[in-house]
């Protein structure tokens, strides 16, 4: 059965002058335009397709795939408004992303930006977004635990930091001081989990917690002297911003593997950078 707004797995039933019709299970035949399929297809051949509404409000396929599906988050840029009706979205499709109206959250103008939740709307039964980013969000306790590789998506700036939606469910805070480079609204990136609060509050970070990220974060110095002759103009007065530039870590995790590194006789520490010995 065919799943609005998801990639599905869809058989060919028959081809016809405006495409393929595949089986849609009860949603019926669901047309895949030629243009789609350009080294053909035949009967029972199963096709990869994401599927939503056309501007007729028929259920369409196409082999392409937008920059978020149902279920998923994203940031993306405003095609114009209509007012009274919404916002346009290019979400990587032929037809635009709605953006309703009653689902506005903040400015939303023409060539700007807007992180929205890609939904299905109970009422017309169409893939729409919402910028009402809480309304979507796991209001559960989290089942993660400390030190657990996560994805994010920055939702906001704040005094601290940046809050973040974790895996697409929940929200934490990242720490400006655990970036060491500014991030924006809709950026996603890799992460970690770095506290669980007693309160449900979530702490986050860029880098793995515990002794065990030393080792890697360490090999990774160490080959970069190497490349560089022995030595490199790092050290600790060296900003954040440099050192993730540099090696793609935090200064606090640059700091613990020099020092570590340094424990071990394997570098000196010098007023202007580290050197191998």
């Amino acid at each position: 059965m065919a799943i609005l707004g998801k990639r599905n797995l869809l058989p060919i039933i028959r081809q016809a002058p405006p495409g393929f019709y595949l089986d849609g299970g009860i949603h019926g035949e669901i047309l895949l335009p030629a243009r789609y399929l350009s080294g053909g297809g035949k009967q029972g051949k199963a096709v990869e397709v994401f599927v939503y509404r056309d501007s007729e409000d028929r259920l369409v396929a196409t082999t392409e795939s937008p920059l978020a599906m149902v279920g998923e988050f994203a940031f993306l840029r405003v095609i114009s408004v209509s007012p009274g009706i919404g916002a346009f979205l290019d979400w990587g499709l032929e037809k635009d992303l709605l953006l309703p109206r009653r689902e506005f959250a903040g400015g939303i103008h023409p060539g700007g930006h807007a992180l929205v939740y890609v939904m299905l709307d109970e009422r017309s039964d169409r893939i729409v977004a919402s910028a009402h980013l809480n309304r979507h969000l796991n209001l559960t306790p989290s089942n993660y635990v400390a030190g657990q590789a996560v994805k994010l998506v920055i939702e906001n700036v704040t005094p601290l930091g940046y809050k973040a939606i974790i895996n697409g469910a929940h929200t934490g805070l990242l720490y400006a001081a655990e970036c060491g480079i500014p991030l924006s609204i809709g950026h996603s990136l890799d992460g970690f989990i770095r506290t669980l609060r007693p309160d449900g509050k979530i702490d986050l970070g860029l880098d793995p917690v515990g002794h065990q990220r030393l080792a890697p974060f360490s090999e990774m110095i160490l080959t970069a002297l190497k490349i560089a002759g022995g030595k490199l103009p790092h050290h600790d007065g060296s900003s954040p911003e440099e050192v993730r530039a540099a090696f793609g870590m935090s200064k606090k995790a640059f700091k613990q593997a020099i020092g570590a590194l340094y424990r071990e006789r394997r570098i000196f520490l010098e007023k202007d950078g580290i050197r191998i010995k």
